[in-house]
């Protein structure tokens, strides 16, 4: 199977960091890169901050509030007067 190529820019003190690295393994350049991508392409990716919002997102808003069956139950009546904003 035939390689691709793909050109690309690199700032200067990178490809400083990749013919030294490259140097001290004693192998070529496009070796490093490619070691570098695919060891970077496996890592896990990180997840997206805003996903447990987009998870219930469709839930936003849908549910009604009694406010005489929380005043009815002890234990939620407790939590609302703890936390209701004077």
């Amino acid at each position: 199977m035939r390689d691709e190529q793909l050109t690309l820019r690199l700032p200067r003190e990178v490809l400083r960091d990749i013919d030294r690295r490259a140097r001290a393994l004693g192998v070529p350049k496009a070796h490093v890169v490619r070691e570098a991508l695919a060891a970077y392409l496996a890592a896990p990716a990180e997840p997206d901050p805003a996903a447990p919002l987009q998870a219930v997102s469709a839930l936003i808003g849908s549910l009604a509030l009694d406010p005489q069956a929380i005043e009815r139950n002890e234990i939620a009546a407790r939590v609302r007067r703890h936390n209701w904003r004077q």
